[in-house]
């Protein structure tokens, strides 16, 4: 399609719950509408794909923004008391076409076992009704918009890890795979009432690891180094060492780290593996020093992503 030059190339609209479901104790299902959804679209799979939604503060209205492009530098602009909040989402799917389009997104209520705070999101989560609106911004049909992480390889063994902030990012990847996709997917949620049946080629494991009151990420490490046939002790991250913005792909480092080094691993197979992980960034960076430095895995075959803090109070 072509993108006039006064048309945003992305699509930035106020939509509306028309339907929202409570899936488990920790999440939560809407799907959003809005006539300009029938724009709503990726340049390919959408796998990953992120969003923002911004929540309106309790009991005011929706920030308004104008037909500016740079609508991040508007929204800054607004009153603090008018801007509401924004939060990043993954798409779960997307169903309908045209006028009738549909956003679906799955929304964690933190909370439920005791680890993590009630933020923005979850609380509008919780509340969401028919009706509920939210700002959404996402990609436009036609234009590279960027916000997908997830790049295996053609013929790469998967290694899918991820806490309940990640779940529905992996859901849609599983979803999204080849038939004859192999490899292994470790969620962990909050409780056992929050595992969730999901659609998956054959060959790719999906193990759920609830952790029933357990530390968050308590249950990951042994159970991604048990599978790469690496048994050890969760890496220890110090406070003062945990990245809060953690954010490394194959093609970027938030850290500024180079990219470009090449390492072997040590008395393990990993040359076809591609590892996609995200969720609490203290866990993450754990499980990176792990792969990476203690494995030797190459860090252009991993995505590294601190979705939370536990603790900290994250923004968009």
């Amino acid at each position: 399609m072509t993108i006039t030059q006064t048309a945003r190339p992305f699509v930035l609209c106020e939509a509306e719950v028309v339907l929202a479901q409570r899936l488990s104790p920790s999440f939560v299902r809407v799907h959003l509408a809005a006539p300009e959804l029938a724009e709503f679209g990726t340049v390919g799979p959408s796998y990953d794909q992120r969003i923002k939604l911004v929540f309106p503060h309790e009991g005011g209205p929706l920030p308004v923004l104008g037909e500016g492009q740079d609508w991040y530098a508007e929204w800054l602009a607004l009153p603090e008391a008018e801007r509401g909040h924004m939060r990043t989402y993954t798409v779960r799917d997307v169903l309908g076409s045209g006028p009738d389009t549909r956003v679906v997104v799955d929304l964690v209520t933190h909370g439920t076992d005791g680890h993590g705070e009630a933020g923005p999101g979850s609380r509008w989560a919780a509340s969401a009704t028919v009706g509920s609106r939210v700002l959404l911004l996402g990609p436009r049909k036609g234009v590279v918009y960027g916000g997908i992480e997830f790049a295996a390889p053609e013929d790469s063994e998967l290694l899918l890890v991820g806490d309940e902030t990640a779940v529905p990012a992996i859901a849609a990847v599983l979803a999204q795979l080849p038939v004859d996709a192999a490899g292994a997917a470790f969620l962990e949620v909050p409780l056992g009432m929050d595992v969730q049946s999901l659609v998956h080629p054959p060959r790719v494991e999906v193990t759920w690891l609830p952790r029933e009151g357990r530390p968050v990420g308590s249950l990951l490490h042994e159970a991604v180094l048990g599978h790469l046939g690496a048994g050890a002790a969760p890496v220890e991250v110090p406070e003062a060492e945990v990245e809060v913005g953690l954010w490394e792909t194959p093609t970027y480092s938030s850290s500024g780290d180079s990219l470009d080094e090449h390492t072997t691993s040590v008395g393990h197979d990993l040359a076809d593996l591609y590892a996609w992980i995200a969720g609490e960034s203290r866990v993450v960076t754990g499980l990176r020093r792990a792969l990476v430095r203690d494995l030797g895995l190459d860090r252009r075959q991993v995505a590294f992503m601190g979705y939370w803090r536990e603790g900290v109070s994250m923004g968009a």
